[in-house]
C-alpha cells in the first residue's frame, strides 16, 4: 500500500486545521508519566496493598524512600511542564516549591482517606472486610486521586490536576473535577456514571450512588457568547446526605440541607431544607420533612431502610 498520499494529506491538514496540533510548543505533561504518578501515589497511601510481593514492616522505610523519591522527581517534572505551558516566569523554582508543598500534605490526606474507606465499609452491607474495599471498590481510587489532585488544584498547578482525575475517571467511570471540595467520610457506591463538577461543595458523611450528577444548571456567557469561567455553577451538599442512583442536582445556588435523603431519578434545581426526603410520587416531585421509624437511628443515618416515604 502506498502511504505517501495519506501522509501528505495529514501534513496538509496540520497546516490547514490548527488548534489540535501542538507543534514547536512547550513540552506538555506526559500522559504515561501522570498515570505512573497516580499509581505511585496510591502505593504510598496504601502500603502493602498493591505490591507484587508482601511488604513487611521492616521493609517499609526503604519502600517509602523509593516511592517518595520517585514521586518527587516525577511530580516536579510534570508540574514544571504545566507551568511552562502557563508561561510561568520561573517554572523550575516554582515547580520545586509546589512539589514540596503538595508532598507535605500526604500524611494529612491519608487521615482523610482512611475515613473514606471506613465510610465504604460501614455504608455497604456487601463489604466483607476493609481489604476488599481497598482492592476492589472503584471509589477508593477515584476519591483518593481526586483528593491529591485537589491539593494541586488549590496550589494553582495548571493541567496536571485534571489529568490526574481523568486517570481515575478512565479507570472507574467516576468523573470528579479536581476543584470539587469534599469533606470526610465520603462514599460513592458502585461509582459508574457519577459526575461531580468543579465548584461543588460536599460535606462530611455524604453517600452517593451510581449515576448521580452534581452539575451546572446553566452557563453565564460573556458579550461574545462564550461561557464565563470561575463562577459558582455546581451545588452544595450538606453533612450526612444520601443521594440515590441517577439523581441530578444542578446549579450553583442549589443547596441540599444536612441529614436529607434524595431518592433515585429526581431532578433538583432548587434548594432543599435540612432533614428532607425528596422523591417522585405519581410523577410529582415530593419534598417533605424526613421521618424516622421508632427505634431507628436519628437523622444522621444514611440507610434508606430507616426512613419512610
Amino acid at each position: 500500500m502506498n502511504l505517501t498520499p495519506i501522509k501528505q494529506a495529514l501534513l496538509d491538514s496540520y497546516q490547514k486545521h490548527g488548534g489540535i496540533n501542538h507543534l514547536d510548543g512547550v513540552n506538555l505533561p506526559a500522559q504515561d508519566s501522570v498515570q505512573q504518578l497516580a499509581s505511585d501515589y496510591m502505593h504510598l497511601m496504601f502500603p502493602g496493598f498493591f505490591e507484587a510481593t508482601a511488604l513487611t514492616k521492616k521493609d517499609v522505610p526503604a519502600h517509602v524512600d523509593a516511592l517518595l523519591a520517585g514521586l518527587e522527581r516525577r511530580l516536579s517534572a510534570e508540574i514544571e511542564k504545566s507551568l511552562r505551558f502557563a508561561q510561568d516566569p520561573d517554572p523550575v523554582a516554582r515547580a520545586q516549591t509546589l512539589t514540596a508543598d503538595a508532598l507535605g500534605q500526604l500524611p494529612a490526606l491519608r487521615e482523610i482517606i482512611q475515613t473514606d474507606v471506613t465510610a465504604a465499609f460501614r455504608g455497604d452491607p456487601a463489604a466483607r472486610n476493609v481489604e476488599e474495599i481497598i482492592l476492589a471498590y472503584p471509589c477508593v481510587l477515584s476519591i483518593s486521586v481526586q483528593r491529591f489532585a485537589n491539593v494541586l488544584f488549590r496550589l494553582g498547578v495548571p493541567l496536571l490536576p485534571r489529568m490526574l482525575t481523568e486517570y481515575g475517571h478512565e479507570r472507574t467511570g467516576t468523573d470528579i473535577h479536581p476543584g470539587a471540595t469534599i469533606g470526610t467520610n465520603f462514599f460513592i457506591d458502585h461509582g459508574t456514571g457519577v459526575v461531580i463538577g468543579e465548584t461543588a461543595r460536599i460535606g462530611n458523611h455524604v453517600k452517593l450512588y451510581q449515576g448521580v450528577t452534581l452539575g451546572a444548571k446553566s452557563f453565564e456567557t460573556d458579550d461574545t457568547g462564550h461561557p464565563v469561567k470561575g463562577t459558582k455553577r455546581h451545588p452544595d451538599i450538606g453533612d450526612r446526605v444520601t443521594i440515590y442512583a441517577h439523581a441530578s442536582i444542578l446549579g450553583g445556588d442549589t443547596q441540599i440541607g444536612a441529614n436529607s435523603v434524595i431518592g433515585s431519578n429526581v431532578w433538583i434545581m432548587k434548594s432543599v431544607p435540612a432533614g428532607s426526603a425528596v422523591y417522585f410520587k405519581s410523577d410529582q416531585l415530593v419534598v417533605r420533612p424526613r421521618r424516622t421509624r421508632a427505634g431507628s437511628p436519628d437523622l444522621g443515618t444514611d440507610d434508606m431502610a430507616n426512613w419512610d416515604i
